[in-house]
């Protein structure tokens, strides 16, 4: 599905590689953790993974396609593939949560089918706050939101930055558990932590993989974890 092969990235200008000799395939219906102190390169290595940076070196399929040999659109056309939760989850201010959510539906200009979208935010706890505009929101709720947007259009993968991040223990736990069903579903998942109670909690859940970056490379942590 996404295979990374002898990947490097560096920094631009000289400034030296961030990762170098990253290979990685995320499988269908696979779970993975990513983590690494911070500045490690987590970020920079999920960017990779759905187009949004280019290798420096190496080579990535996305769905069987070289990234390089792959258009704005191709990259467009991933995306609809690839849901992302980003560590800063940015929404309209002036759109309800509702309508933040169903975004990507009308980028993809497909209408939502009857049901779809109360369905999606029943699922993430979040029908009551529907109609609350993102400003009204506690950190839990748009990391619930952004979860919702990033599922909509059906993904077969989802990526997430740091979900948990900005979150109490209690919310945290609240949306593994909608990952671990989100995988449960047969959707991939990749999750970028520095959270090891995190990803310890999920080992109890789901067969995770934990993959660190030390050195600027890519390694299968330990059974410290």
């Amino acid at each position: 599905m996404i295979a990374l092969k002898n990947v490097a990235h560096s920094y631009g200008h000289g400034g030296g590689e961030l990762l170098t000799d990253i290979t990685l395939d995320l499988a269908p219906g696979s779970f993975h953790f990513l983590t690494g102190p911070s500045g490690a390169g987590k970020t920079t290595l999920l960017k990779l993974c759905y187009g949004e940076l280019k290798p420096s070196a190496g080579e990535i399929q996305l769905f069987g396609r070289n990234v390089r040999e792959m258009t704005r659109d191709d990259i467009a056309g991933v995306r609809r593939r690839v849901g992302v939760v980003h560590q800063d989850c940015r929404f309209l201010d002036h759109l309800s949560v509702a309508e933040n959510i169903a975004l990507p539906l009308d980028v993809a200009e497909r209408p939502p089918a009857p049901g779809d979208l109360s369905e999606l935010i029943g699922w993430v706890g979040l029908s009551a706050r529907a109609r609350a505009l993102p400003p009204e929101l506690s950190g839990g709720e748009r990391q619930r939101a952004a979860l919702a947007r990033a599922v909509i259009l059906g993904p077969e993968m989802v990526l997430a930055d740091e979900p948990t991040g900005n979150v109490d223990w209690e919310m945290s736990l609240k949306l593994l558990r909608l990952l671990v069903e989100l995988n449960r579903m047969g959707t991939a998942v990749l999750i970028a932590t520095h959270d090891l109670n995190l990803i310890r909690a999920a080992k109890a859940q789901v067969s995770a993989r934990v993959l660190r970056i030390r050195d600027r490379t890519l390694r299968l942590a330990g059974a410290e974890l």
